[in-house]
């Protein structure tokens, strides 16, 4: 009966080591853009976000982020249906993050966009949802890796 059991259990856990394996197989990182002005910024989100995350022991998750610190540019090489995410810094040179947002969402509306910001959420902020019926996000800055990936990941999974 004990060695029944013991099959039994080890049956359970290739299925699940091979229904993981075929997950991951299929799963396929998530793309984010992320347009700040600050290097510095640019440089410690992408390292934050595109860090492996452990799930359990068989699943880790990741970004692939593509940074622009200017934002022209940043606008240039957005395509629709490209990203799954764009962060985007509210203070900018040339053109705010509320601009680049509404140029962006012209060329997808459906695309999910979250703020960052150093300060308050400035006055001229609409908390109303666009067309494509996502509501935009805001991340305070400084703030830690793992508050970040849990913010992005709920981001990302929720809307």
């Amino acid at each position: 009966m004990q060695q029944q059991k013991q099959q039994t259990q080890q049956m359970q856990q290739q299925y699940k080591k091979n229904h993981i394996q075929t997950y991951i197989a299929k799963t396929v990182a998530k793309r984010i853009l992320l347009v700040s002005s600050e290097d510095d910024v640019n440089l410690a989100l992408k390292m934050a976000l595109e860090e492996e995350q452990e799930q359990d022991d068989d699943y880790k998750s990741s970004f692939k982020v593509d940074s622009f610190n200017n934002p022209i540019l940043a606008l240039k090489n957005f395509k629709n249906g490209s990203y799954d995410l764009v962060i985007i810094d509210i203070v900018m040179p040339q053109i705010d993050g509320f601009e680049l947002s509404e140029k962006i969402r012209k060329i997808d509306d459906k695309v999910k966009i979250c703020f960052l910001t150093a300060g308050g959420v400035p006055g001229k902020v609409r908390f109303d949802t666009p067309r494509g019926g996502y509501q935009d996000r805001f991340i305070r800055l400084p703030i830690e890796n793992e508050v970040l990936i849990q913010q992005i990941g709920k981001i990302i999974i929720r809307s």
